[in-house]
């Protein structure tokens, strides 16, 4: 028998990778300026988004007014398919610096940084300054971390929640003096850890539901079964941690159980809540069905994407593992009648995979994946056979192995969990922290052994080769599309150029992105001027500086080209803020009710699902009604006995249309025919942008200046609208 492990410990730098790697105050001051520029600048433009942004912002600015922190509201309707904790946030935020965009996304943005200083003080105390440095650095320059913190969604607080918890799982399992990883000693008592694992775990869940609880212990068992350190189960606090968990968790979920009664067929918070938002969504039957689910090619490869420019350097992470696999194979030959016995179960379950993979839509990556966790625990079986009795499957002795396991296990159960459920593009954020701290570990031992060993630097070298080959394509597209679009005037409204092709019907988050148009290419000049000079000279820089052997500047290279492409991904993200918000409408009416050509006395009514104009709802601060819009979101709460008369079908419109107050009629692009054959003539065109338009069933009393022209009374009572 070896004492060989499977997870071998990061070596500690050399002298003159040490010397060059930001001190601690200099490290966290560095990853600061970075958040305030990417982050925190990000703040105050664009303005809330439709769907799912200022919906949830609704729901937070009702809590923040109302003062009831347990039943979520949107539009007066419960909305019950969400947990508290990132309304509480937001509604604190609101109290504070008051009802805007801001207060919105702050939370979240705060939520970022502490993510990315949780990664480097883990990384530190598992493996070195380098490696804590590199992992602050790809959590604050991952495009998956800028992209899905740019709306109302609480992934971030959820990863963060569930990595302090795992952080503490470890911390108190083996409490650490300084070791040979150069660690400092832990700050707190294993006790308080422990304790410190329930809070965050109870956050966690009052965050995103049971979710949080698979994650978390479905790694966690995982890793006590495989590291033997089940054995100290003690040290968990498992008695007085659940009922310090059930004190922080259960009181909501309790009063909001009893709050909530009599909706749809007699069902209430809790069936809508933990069977049809957690049960039946994971099995693709929520009621509404109104997610989609992306291929299983596709899920597995995004990644690629949502970890760019870092997953560059996955095959150095890959190779290392292969590497320490093979060593361990070699000190732990297998038995022979136990091989006979198991070495085939992953190739049957490949064959079986395949087969089944068209009748039950098993992705055929996960079957591989299945595969290869069938040829791992092979190998721990030939290794436990081969040990004396009471020997772990897996020796992790120092907090680097066991950080690798455990941050492996949970990245795998993340990605594969959501591999079978339904799924947004989003949903795997919890896995990016742990992936990331893997991958700065990896790039940190690849840039120890540069020099020495070969087939790290091919790897690392294909790395920089494939994004200086990205990086020249991204900023030859760029440049031939500021050519191309060099005598088109400039458009304000990008809306009006895009293709609208509806891919997916907007189910899946990402959607929008295939409308981009030629001519829409018109104005987004700076941020593609911005973006091709960062793809162009960026990755170019970093592989120069990477065969100088200047490590750390060839990392900051690749980090300053995120970090310029994200400002360009910004500014450009704002230019598109006339579609994706319908803030703008909200002002018209603002405006006009200033200026007295409507009086205040009007109702508000959206045409459709509200989620097509949410956020004038937040930015009138009022209620709206909604043609035809008892759906989606807004389908349960709708049913409950004190739901607002807000619900409106087409009839209802065509009744009340021309009498009583006035009408402001809000119709998305999607339903501009539908409401030219319900309306016909009698509408009148106050404002319309990006194929949005506001309409009012009578005149105007004075000339009202809109953002295209200025229209007098006889102009709009004549003007027939025509998409």
């Amino acid at each position: 028998m070896t004492n060989d492990t499977l997870f071998e410990p990061i070596a500690q730098p050399k002298a003159t990778l040490d010397t060059c790697t930001p001190r601690r105050p200099t490290a966290l001051l560095v990853l600061t300026g970075l958040w305030l520029i990417i982050f925190f600048a990000a703040l105050f433009s664009p303005p809330l988004l439709d769907d799912a942004d200022a919906t949830h912002a609704n729901a937070a600015r009702h809590m923040a007014l109302s003062g009831d922190l347990v039943t979520l509201r949107v539009d007066g309707i419960r909305y019950l398919e969400k947990a508290p904790l990132p309304y509480w946030l937001g509604a604190l935020s609101f109290r504070i610096f008051g009802f805007n965009t801001f207060a919105a996304h702050l939370p979240e943005a705060i939520g970022v940084l502490l993510l990315a200083f949780l990664g480097y003080f883990w990384a530190l105390r598992a493996f070195n300054a380098r490696a804590a440095f590199y992992t602050g650095l790809t959590t604050l320059t991952t495009v998956g971390v800028f992209l899905f913190t740019r709306y109302y969604i609480p992934e971030v607080l959820l990863t963060l929640f569930l990595c302090v918890a795992l952080y503490c799982l470890l911390t108190c399992l083996k409490p650490l003096a300084k070791e040979q990883t150069g660690a400092s000693k832990a700050v707190f008592s294993a006790s308080i850890y422990a304790w410190l694992m329930w809070c965050a775990l109870a956050l966690a869940v009052l965050t995103k539901g049971l979710v949080a609880l698979i994650f978390f212990f479905g790694a966690a068992i995982f890793y006590l079964a495989l590291s033997g350190e089940y054995k100290h189960w003690r040290r968990l606090k498992p008695f007085t941690g659940i009922v310090l968990f059930l004190a922080i968790a259960a009181p909501w979920h309790v009063l909001a159980g009893l709050r909530n009664t009599g909706g749809m067929n007699g069902h209430g918070f809790f069936w809508f809540y933990f069977i049809n938002e957690h049960v039946l969504r994971f099995l693709g039957r929520r009621y509404p069905r109104d997610y989609n689910k992306l291929p299983g090619y596709l899920f597995w490869s995004l990644h690629l994407v949502w970890l760019f420019p870092w997953s560059l350097f996955g095959g150095a992470l890959i190779h290392q593992a292969y590497t320490a696999f093979q060593r361990y194979r070699k000190n732990n030959p297998p038995l022979v009648d136990e091989a006979r016995t198991f070495y085939w179960q992953p190739y049957a379950v490949v064959v079986v995979g395949l087969i089944l993979q068209n009748a039950l839509k098993i992705p055929y990556l996960f079957t591989l994946f299945v595969a290869l966790i069938l040829f791992l625990l092979h190998g721990l079986r030939r290794r436990q056979a081969n040990s004396p009795s009471g020997t772990p499957l897996l020796l992790v002795n120092t907090l680097a192995q066991r950080t690798t396991l455990l941050l492996s296990l949970f990245a795998s159960l993340v990605l594969v969990f959501f591999s079978l459920s339904t799924n947004q593009e989003y949903y795997t954020f919890p896995s990016y922290l742990a992936i990331l701290i893997l991958l700065a570990a990896a790039l940190t031992r690849a840039e120890q052994s540069f020099s020495s060993d070969r087939a790290l630097r091919r790897w690392i070298t294909i790395a920089h080769a494939t994004f200086t080959i990205l990086g020249v394509a991204i900023a030859v597209t760029l440049l031939y599309g500021l050519w191309t679009s060099r005598h088109l005037p400039f458009v304000p409204d990008i809306g009006d150029l895009l293709a609208h092709r509806g891919v997916g019907n907007y189910t899946l988050s990402m959607s929008g992105i295939f409308d981009l148009t030629g001519p829409s290419f018109a104005a987004l000049r700076l941020p593609a001027t911005l973006a091709a000079i960062a793809f162009l000279v960026g990755p170019a820089t970093a592989w120069f500086l990477r065969s100088q052997r200047r490590h750390l500047s060839a990392t900051l290279a690749l980090a300053l080209t995120s970090s310029v492409f994200f400002i360009a991904a910004h500014i450009a993200f704002a230019r598109f803020a006339p579609m994706l918000s319908s803030r703008s409408f909200a002002d018209t009416i603002q405006q006009l009710e200033a200026d007295h050509s409507i009086s205040t006395n009007n109702r508000v009514i959206l045409f459709g699902d509200q989620s097509y104009g949410s956020s004038i709802a937040f930015y009138l601060g009022h209620q709206v009604s909604l043609v035809d819009g008892r759906r989606s979101s807004m389908l349960f709460g709708g049913t409950f006995p004190d739901a607002p008369p807000i619900f409106l079908t087409s009839q209802d419109l065509l009744a009340v249309w021309g009498h009583g107050e006035r009408k402001l009629l809000f119709v998305p692009m999607e339903k501009r025919d539908v409401v030219d054959q319900l309306l016909g003539d009698h509408k009148i065109l106050l404002f319309q942008s990006s194929g949005k338009a506001l309409y009012t069933d009578r005149p105007l009393d004075t000339t009202v200046k809109t953002s295209s022209n200025t229209l007098s009374f006889n102009q709009r009572t004549t003007m027939r609208q025509t998409p």
